[in-house]
């Protein structure tokens, strides 16, 4: 199963192993730009860039 980054909650994202204690950075950045189109925007989340591995986008998804 895969979480959708444009609809999942602060706490989901937060027990995703390789995002814990980001689910608030990637909320806010969503909200302050009207969703992600790519999971590689991810990078752009600060706190996070260059750190999102293979592994989790594997388990993240944007849907339409």
């Amino acid at each position: 199963m895969t979480l959708d980054i444009n609809k999942a909650t602060k706490e989901e994202l937060d027990a995703l192993e390789g995002l814990q204690g980001h689910g608030h950075e990637i909320v806010r950045y969503r909200e302050e730009r009207g969703g992600f189109t790519e999971l590689r925007q991810l990078d752009e989340v600060p706190g996070l860039t260059g750190k999102v591995r293979d592994d989790v986008l594997e388990r993240l998804e944007v849907r339409a």
